[in-house]
């Protein structure tokens, strides 16, 4: 009995396989998709039932790779290991998204700079301040988280972002951060900060591009809504 659950699994595994490779991830259910993301964590056991019970939990894949380690391993049978593996995936996920960013020969506000900011920002419980650092060609330099908590001026210093930008002798930057309730809409704060950090950047020949702001399932920017000149 034991073997034929054991000869099951394998051909089910690679029933999976064989379908994302024909099909690509569109293929397969969500909840197939994380079987087979469990796959490489759990051998020879039956991971569907951790998959659905997954999904039962967390609603949907992203929220499971969002989802704190401590809080993927009170799912049955789900460990550290597989938890550890779920931030993988994100992390690597945002490491190629960043390079797929950089890869743009002239960059503003392009859906794979918003692709990365969604994937590195989008899931975060507390609020983050992030600043692109660009070259001359509009180029990206580099991606910085300068702050994390509660944004507003007292904690983002318009001067520390710029001092930033001299040293990596950036010509323009990009401000981006994100609103864990999921709302877009900037506060009077975000408002403030913006136009001090572009009135300061000014001074020194640094253009601000745009401040974008991650939600849930959206984004806000600054020069889309005419909020910057």
């Amino acid at each position: 009995m034991q073997k034929d659950r054991t000869d099951y699994n394998r051909g089910h595994r690679r029933r999976l396989n064989q379908k994302f490779m024909n099909a690509g991830i569109e293929g397969l259910h969500e909840y197939e998709a994380l079987e087979l993301l469990l796959t490489y964590v759990i051998r020879r056991q039956d991971v569907k039932i951790r998959a659905k019970a997954l999904l039962e939990k967390f609603a949907s894949v992203k929220e499971i790779l969002d989802a704190d380690i401590d809080d993927l391993k009170q799912i049955e049978g789900i460990g550290e290991s597989c938890a550890v593996f779920f931030k993988l995936v994100k992390e690597t996920a945002s490491l190629y998204l960043k390079a797929k960013a950089k890869e743009k020969k002239q960059v503003t506000c392009t859906s794979e700079l918003l692709d990365f900011c969604r994937t590195v920002m989008g899931g975060k419980k507390d609020e983050e301040f992030a600043v692109i650092y660009l070259d001359v060609q509009n180029q990206i330099i580099e991606f910085e988280t300068v702050q994390k908590g509660v944004v507003n001026q007292a904690v983002v210093y318009p001067r520390q972002v710029l001092e930033s930008a001299l040293k990596k002798k950036a010509s323009a930057i990009i401000l981006a951060h994100n609103h864990p309730s999921g709302h877009v809409r900037p506060s009077d704060a975000d408002i403030r900060l913006t136009k001090t950090i572009q009135e300061t950047a000014k001074v020194l020949d640094i253009l601000v591009h745009d401040h974008i702001i991650i939600g849930e399932n959206r984004f806000f920017s600054f020069r889309e809504e005419g909020m910057m000149p």
